[in-house]
């Protein structure tokens, strides 16, 4: 069941139904990610440089070498916290578009099904706000796991494949349920939805694919939201309202 909603997922980024929503997330995450760029290195220049101009007087010659060796340093010390970021900013932009690219899927392979309820765009963005939130402190954690030898890669799938699997499936569910029902849902199925975060989390690290990570995401928990209904027959799918398209951005 996984493994077929990941193929169909994989299968849809490429698909030509998908290309408008496919450019409008990559070029959002592409943009935020550059933002955050500047950002922090802004924000490093600001604190650090003064303190290592300061410790240039009267120390030998080989202060020099010594700057050099903290600006490699600190280049890929900004890197890291680049790529520890994707995943929250993966998040706050899936909450923007998860509609988009649910309505998509569900036009493509779910056409004789009845159709989900866009969320209204509000309620979208809290959501997202307070998931990055949640996204960032895990992350967090993890960052100070990587001192601990042999933890550091279990901490990042662990936090992320928890984190990811759980908010993209709610929101998934959130299409057909009330948010109560999408949690009571996703508690049920916690194994599953788990195991199918870890896939997400190792899309999402994978270099450069890691970018469609929120196209991917929404769409693989659209698939097995639709497989785990099914095979569930004391969770009945309820009818919704037509869709209201408050949060179909970019329209």
């Amino acid at each position: 069941m996984i493994l077929d909603a990941a193929k169909r997922a994989f299968e849809n980024l490429f698909a030509s139904e998908t290309r408008s929503v496919f450019w409008k997330v990559l070029g959002l995450t592409i943009l935020v990610l550059i933002g955050l760029w500047f950002a922090i290195r802004s924000l490093f220049i600001w604190l650090a440089l003064p303190w290592l101009d300061s410790l240039v007087p009267g120390m030998p010659d080989w202060a020099g070498w010594m700057s050099v060796v903290l600006a490699i340093l600190a280049g890929i010390g900004l890197a890291l916290a680049l790529a520890l970021l994707i995943s929250p900013v993966t998040a706050v932009i899936a909450g923007l578009f998860l509609d988009d690219v649910a309505e998509v899927i569900e036009k493509q392979d779910y056409a004789g099904e009845p159709a989900g309820r866009a969320m209204p765009l509000g309620e979208a963005v809290v959501s997202s706000i307070k998931f990055f939130g949640v996204v960032i402190l895990g992350n967090a954690i993890a960052l100070l796991l990587l001192l601990v030898p042999g933890v550091n890669l279990i901490a990042f799938f662990m936090v992320n494949g928890y984190l990811l699997g759980r908010e993209f499936f709610e929101f998934a569910a959130m299409r057909f349920r009330t948010p109560e029902e999408a949690r009571a849902f996703r508690s049920k199925h916690a194994s599953t939805v788990f195991m199918a975060g870890l896939v997400i989390a190792a899309f999402l690290a994978v270099p450069f694919l890691n970018l469609l990570t929120p196209l991917f995401a929404a769409s693989f928990m659209v698939h097995l939201h639709k497989s785990i209904s099914r095979k569930d027959p004391s969770f009945v799918l309820q009818s919704n309202a037509p869709r209201s398209g408050t949060n179909q951005l970019g329209r």
